[in-house]
């Protein structure tokens, strides 16, 4: 969850550098994932998770920590995402999921919200290129229509350049998982019958694959209204860790945890 603004002199800076290296993308793993064979973390996936999501927390307090604008929190936040996405290559991690901007962050002061709209065009016109050179799908979840014009646009655009890619970016953007939950339920209802296949056919992720793990920074331990439906046998990581100072080596260690776990999914 973004937690500030930035005004124009730190919002040049948030989109210097570019998001992805030139690795090559990793194989995809068939079938879902399972508790054989997790022993790593290494190439190819070992660990088994296929869907990673995480919701981005701390960069509020990250700043205040280090006695810095809360701008210059969210700055370093938008580094950590450049930061982790390129280190993904080598860990066969075929989706990342993040939390950019929830439905209630609405409630946010006007001047911010249109400092993170600022943001959000400046980001996309910057690193759309690197998106689309290193084989990334880019899939937004969602209302994001609600957004200003030539923001949807911009991420139809988006969308349009990147859907060959090879390994996926999703984005919640306006999300709420309450709010998804409904939208699908009564889909699902125009459709005939109710069931727990037919909201998940029609939920934001129904063509991602199944989320094994959901990683929350900052020491906060709740979902926050994101993807309840798809955390239902996911396994969680919580961290002590501001989402300004995640790195690679957090992910691993999350990673690691999720290949010594356990999935029964009920059973024994």
């Amino acid at each position: 969850m973004i937690s500030s603004g930035a005004p124009n002199s730190v919002r040049a800076e948030l989109v210097e550098a570019p998001l992805f290296s030139s690795r090559e993308a990793p194989d995809k793993k068939d079938g879902p994932s399972t508790s054989s064979g997790r022993t790593g973390v290494g190439n190819g996936g070992e660990h088994g998770a296929r869907h990673v999501a995480i919701i981005m927390d701390g960069n509020g307090r990250w700043a205040k920590r280090h006695h810095l604008p809360r701008a210059m929190g969210h700055k370093r936040g938008v580094e950590a995402v450049r930061r982790l996405v390129r280190g993904l290559g080598p860990l066969g991690i075929d989706c990342l999921t993040l939390y950019a901007f929830s439905s209630e962050n609405w409630k946010r002061p006007e001047e911010e919200i249109a400092d993170l709209m600022g943001l959000m065009r400046a980001f996309i016109r910057s690193d759309l290129p690197e998106f689309i050179s290193n084989g990334v799908k880019l899939k937004i979840i969602g209302d994001y229509k609600v957004l200003d014009t030539d923001i949807v646009e911009m991420l139809e655009d988006a969308l349009r350049r990147t859907e060959n890619g090879t390994k996926t970016i999703a984005v919640a953007l306006n999300y709420g998982s309450q709010q998804e939950i409904a939208r699908a339920a009564a889909r699902a209802a125009e459709q005939g019958e109710v069931t727990v296949e037919a909201i998940a056919a029609n939920l934001d992720t129904a063509d991602l694959p199944p989320l094994d793990l959901l990683i929350r920074t900052s020491g906060e331990v709740r979902l926050s209204n994101f993807l309840l439906w798809q955390a239902a046998y996911a396994e969680m990581w919580f961290t002590e860790v501001l989402w300004p100072d995640f790195t690679v080596a957090h992910l691993e260690e999350a990673l690691a945890s999720f290949a010594q776990r356990e999935r029964r999914y009920g059973g024994r």
